[in-house]
């Protein structure tokens, strides 16, 4: 009995919460994926860089962040790039692929919610894919520095109409 009074009040709670997200959402202005989420509070793509600047490996960081989408999965719409200053970009999939964002996306304003991280790609994994990608050997011994990556885990996006 105290598990379903238990079940039925975590329900009522997650509930509640959602409705108050899906009002402070300003559906006009936003195509909504995922959770629903406001655009309040969202940081800079220039803080978003600072922050992925303090991660290490290991380290997440749970954040609202807007920027440009630069690129989209053109098969499903299951990932999508988004700029960062200085020529850099975070890498964003979508929390238990879950949804889906429009293949022709590209261009457009964004601003997602969930986790940040990074990870390093070590000199030996960057020669391993650039081995399987078919690139020369002197591509591959050019290759002399590891790669760090700025990945995102999002629970919900908005996309600017």
């Amino acid at each position: 009995m105290k598990k379903i009074a238990y079940l039925i009040i975590s329900f009522l709670a997650l509930t509640s919460c959602k409705k108050e997200s899906i009002s402070s959402v300003n559906t006009s202005d936003y195509a909504i994926f995922g959770d629903s989420i406001s655009a309040d509070k969202a940081v800079t793509s220039e803080d978003m860089l600072v922050q992925y600047n303090k991660l290490k490996p290991g380290d997440t960081l749970d954040i609202k962040f807007k920027s440009k989408i630069k690129n989209v999965c053109q098969k499903k719409g299951c990932w999508m790039t988004i700029e960062l200053p200085s020529g850099k970009e975070a890498f964003v999939k979508f929390k238990d692929y879950a949804f889906f964002v429009p293949k022709n996306a590209q261009k457009g304003e964004v601003i997602v919610n969930g986790k940040a991280f990074v990870s390093i790609e070590s000199v030996e994994e960057l020669k391993h894919y650039a081995k399987d990608e078919g690139k020369s050997q002197a591509a591959i011994d050019s290759i002399v520095a590891p790669k760090i990556n700025y990945s995102f885990m999002a629970d919900g996006v908005l996309i600017k109409k």
